[in-house]
């Protein structure tokens, strides 16, 4: 049964970081790209950024851009995203997804619909 679980979220101050895993079971994540995403109350999934099954390829939403930093261990089946100068407005539920990858060097999170598998999110609060 494929699994990815999220862990690492939790109430942090305006200004922290927090570094964020993805933990993935049942499958073998090197087959796979990886993206974190991100829902707040009221809105709608947002795509954060992405790393490509081979790990060469990286892709982040002009928002975060230089505050967030994607990475992947295939042999710990673990994809991470460190998350530096948090702001309340981040406040949402973190989610990893996986998409099987025809192109080991490609990934986006421009689709939501490309992803096969999710998380069930973790819960990231950033007060002011």
């Amino acid at each position: 049964q494929p699994q990815l679980v999220e862990y690492g979220g939790g109430l942090v101050q305006f200004g922290d970081s927090l570094s964020l895993s993805c933990v993935v079971s049942g499958f073998p994540v090197r087959a796979y790209a990886i993206g974190w995403f991100r829902q707040a109350p009221g809105k709608e999934r947002e795509g954060l950024s992405c790393i490509s099954s081979s790990g060469l390829t990286t892709e982040y939403t002009a928002r975060l851009e230089g505050r967030v930093t994607i990475s992947r261990s295939n042999d710990k089946n673990a994809v991470y995203l460190q998350m530096n100068s948090l702001k309340p407005e981040d406040t949402a539920v973190y989610y990893c997804a996986a998409e099987l990858a025809t192109d080991a060097t490609e990934c986006t999170v421009k689709d939501v619909r490309r992803y096969d598998y999710w998380g069930r999110g973790t819960q990231v609060t950033v007060s002011s």
